[in-house]
C-alpha cells in the first residue's frame, strides 16, 4: 500500500482510499482530499514535516500521521 507519506516532491497522484476513523477521517475529507481527488505534492518542510500539498487549487499542509491514512495510486 502506498500513502501521500511516501509520494516524492513534484509528483501528482489519485487518492484511493481514506484510512482511519471519525473525526480525523472527517477532518481529511473537509480539506477537500476524498476517492478520486488529484493531489500534487508540492514541498517538504527540511525534517519532513508537514508536507505541502496543492488539492483542488488550495494548498494545505498535512502532518505525515495524516499522510499515512491516505492511500494513493
Amino acid at each position: 500500500m502506498k500513502t501521500l507519506r511516501n509520494a516524492k516532491v513534484g509528483e501528482t497522484v489519485t487518492v484511493v482510499k481514506l484510512h482511519g476513523e471519525g473525526a480525523v477521517k472527517r477532518r481529511i475529507m473537509d480539506m477537500g482530499i476524498t476517492k478520486g481527488t488529484t493531489v500534487f505534492v508540492r514541498k517538504t518542510a527540511p525534517l519532513g514535516d508537514p508536507i505541502e500539498v496543492t488539492v483542488r487549487g488550495f494548498e494545505l499542509s498535512l502532518r505525515k500521521g495524516d499522510c499515512e491514512m491516505i492511500e494513493i495510486a
